[in-house]
């Protein structure tokens, strides 16, 4: 059994693959490793089996193929966020990380820990696999292969050795922090939901409009002397339906169909008049309610606004699907691969508009690998670059760093002319899920005998102590300073803290909403990038 396993890796790499994330799946309470648990599977049938040997080319394409896939998703909201707090997040981040990165330097002179071992321990105690990728590739690159392996293993021992206590330190950071300011989660949300409406629950009302002073108003003034933030629908008056536009208005007696979310509309409500019965909402005579995936390339990157649909159809987009969560439909969302838009439309336009937003399920399936392609290109070329730093070191973006850096900006575009950058949501979680899963399974496989004999020595429990020190008192300043100083929702800073999928599930159980969610993917792209260059830094420096 052990010699067919050491003489077919990649039956291996797939075996580890499939028990890991089985493993990963079983939850203890609110905690459960998730993915990563493919890491500590490929270190046991490492240790139980030295022989087995996954090509490093693998790993390499596991990282690769997941950091390129995360930039791409990240990168409108990544320049979003810049955009609208310019230097202020992203500067607060990158100190806090530094401070990390200076916390295990300190830990090293301390404990005496070696260069590979106390990188691997600064990735792991932020529970960042890129950033060990990212030193695996650094290593591979500055040292002869017989040494690298040798150097890769420690590291990699280091890591694994402080991951789970990553977890733990940022864990129980997170709630003594939490209970320390009494922060009333329900209160932060409403007080942001304009700003960050992450706790939307879209719907539809009829509405009939009792009020006398809107008249004759414009729904384009309408919308804006009142700040509705709601969508329009159908329109009755009399035996007359119709779909509102810009310029429709609205007199006392007419009933109308709003869509929006279900404080938005109460706002809306007691602006027209009344909710009406739902009778409005069945009348399916000449209107009907359709659903469209969005599977045409020229239609992905587009504003609603851009499409002109009003001009072209008798057709509302009221709202849109992506992933698990409801969008409500405005004139500035930009339409992706894979959404699913629902229309309020004539019968006789509905397959026109099929056609123009494609439909398609089957095609959607279909990855445009031109593009996926050539973008991983252009990133991985990036990474070959070799740039000079003060002191007689060089360095190399990378697997990692490259591709993710290149990816932020094509997802930002999201279309160059005819070619579409981006990837339908569904692909990208697929392409990241697997990348990831190969890169910590060769990783394991390829460390796992090393990491036994780590933690049977009197240095594994020195790796125990100081990623728990790192995690805890990084977290618990970050929160601190984040909440206090700096006035950033506590929910958001619980997501940037939330260096791993059981961390941020935690934290979004927690806040009883989704703006953690909202912290972690706005921060992601920054800390990735950070953290794999303070890894690096750190073990060029400590050499």
């Amino acid at each position: 059994m052990g010699e067919t396993l050491i003489q077919n890796p990649v039956l291996v790499l797939f075996l580890v693959i499939a028990l890991g994330y089985g493993l990963g799946r079983v939850r203890i309470g609110n905690f459960s490793f998730g993915v990563a648990a493919v890491l500590f599977v490929g270190l046991a049938f490492g240790a139980l089996y030295p022989g087995i040997q996954v090509p490093d080319i693998m790993i390499y394409l596991g990282l690769s193929l997941f950091v390129y896939c995360i930039g791409l998703a990240s990168g409108p909201s990544f320049f979003a966020t810049i955009r609208s707090n310019g230097l202020r997040d992203v500067g607060f981040v990158i100190v806090m990380l530094a401070m990390t990165a200076t916390l295990a330097l300190g830990l090293h002179y301390l404990l005496g820990f070696d260069a590979q071992t106390t990188a691997g321990l600064y990735a792991g105690s932020t529970t960042n696999t890129p950033a060990l990728a990212g030193l695996i590739d650094l290593i591979a690159q500055k040292e002869t292969p017989a040494a690298a392996r040798t150097l890769t293993q420690e590291a990699v021992s280091g890591y694994s050795l402080a991951y789970p206590l990553g977890i733990m330190g940022t864990l129980l950071a997170f709630v003594l922090v939490q209970r320390l300011f009494r922060v009333n989660y329900d209160e932060e949300c409403d007080r942001l939901r304009d700003r960050y409406p992450v706790r939307q629950e879209i719907i539809t009302v009829s509405v009939r409009v009792t009020n006398p002073q809107i008249a004759d108003v414009p729904i384009r003034d309408l919308k804006k002397k009142y700040q509705l933030n709601v969508v329009f629908g159908r329109r009755i008056r009399a035996d007359e339906t119709v779909l509102t536009n810009w310029d429709s208005t609205l007199q006392p007696g007419d009933y109308v169909v709003l869509v929006g979310d279900r404080r938005d509309l109460d706002r809306a409500i007691g602006v027209l008049g009344e909710q009406a019965a739902d009778d409005l909402l069945t009348d399916d005579s000449e209107y009907i309610v359709k659903r469209i995936f969005v599977s045409n390339p020229d239609i992905a990157g587009q504003k609603l606004s851009a499409l002109n649909l009003d001009e072209q159809f008798s057709a509302i987009v009221t709202r849109i699907r992506r992933g698990d969560m409801d969008i409500l439909a405005s004139r500035d969302v930009v339409l992706e691969l894979g959404d699913i838009v629902r229309f309020v439309t004539r019968r006789r336009d509905v397959e026109p508009l099929s056609v123009m937003f494609g439909d398609s399920y089957e095609s959607l399936s279909r990855v445009n690998l031109f593009a996926f392609g050539a973008g991983l290109s252009i990133g991985l070329l990036l990474g070959m670059i070799t740039f000079e730093i003060p002191g007689a070191f060089s360095l190399k973006l990378g697997f990692a760093v490259g591709p993710v850096l290149v990816a932020l900006v094509l997802g930002a575009l999201r279309r160059t002319g005819p070619v579409v950058w981006t990837l339908p949501y569904s692909a990208n979680l697929t392409f990241q899920q697997f990348g990831l899963a190969i890169m910590l399974a060769g990783i394991g496989i390829n460390s796992g005998d090393t990491f036994i004999a780590t933690l049977g020595q009197g240095s594994g429990v020195s790796i125990l102590l100081a990623s728990l020190v790192i995690s805890f008192v990084s977290a618990a300043i970050t929160l601190i300073v984040g909440y206090k100083v700096v006035k950033m929702p506590f929910g958001i800073l619980g997501g940037m803290v939330a260096h791993q999928p059981a961390i941020l599930d935690f934290t979004v159980n927690q806040a009883g909403n989704k703006l953690p969610n909202l912290g972690f993917t706005l921060m992601l792209p920054i800390a990735i990038i950070m953290k794999i260059l303070f890894v690096q830094l750190l073990y060029l420096f400590l050499q």
